[in-house]
């Protein structure tokens, strides 16, 4: 039986490992997994995100992220647009995490987005999860 909602597992595979003071979370492979890992790397909650394996046994590396102190970046995370309610916005509406601290990732047409660059380029779509 499937997963439903991969994304969840995602953020919780993170948040777990990085309360557990892992080095990195190793999960199975998926586009949107991709994405969404490859959206917090650019914003540097992660350090860095590997794509190993081959075909259908392929799998998703996230490097975590510290502080100097040895505080994870990441002091929260919650998916916002479920399988069972989607959350969408436009770009006038796109929600502020924090007051700025933190973000919003985004799919847009245009890929997943981080909410800065969804402003920038002037684009809205489903709210994934919000990160801070």
């Amino acid at each position: 039986m499937g997963m439903t909602d991969p994304v969840a597992d995602l953020l919780t595979r993170i948040r777990n490992g990085q309360l557990a003071r892992h080095e990195k979370v190793t999960l199975p492979w998926s586009r949107m997994k991709e994405a969404v890992a490859r959206a917090l790397a650019g914003e540097g909650y992660v350090r860095e995100i590997v794509v190993g394996g081959e075909a259908t046994k392929r799998t998703l590396t996230v490097l975590l992220a510290y502080t100097q102190s040895g505080d994870p970046v990441i002091s929260g995370v919650r998916r916002v647009s479920k399988p069972g309610l989607r959350v969408y916005s436009n770009v006038r509406n796109i929600p502020s995490v924090r007051n700025g601290y933190g973000i919003s990732v985004l799919s847009t047409p245009a890929g997943l987005l981080a909410d800065r660059e969804a402003r920038r380029r002037n684009i809205g779509g489903e709210v994934v999860c919000e990160v801070w």
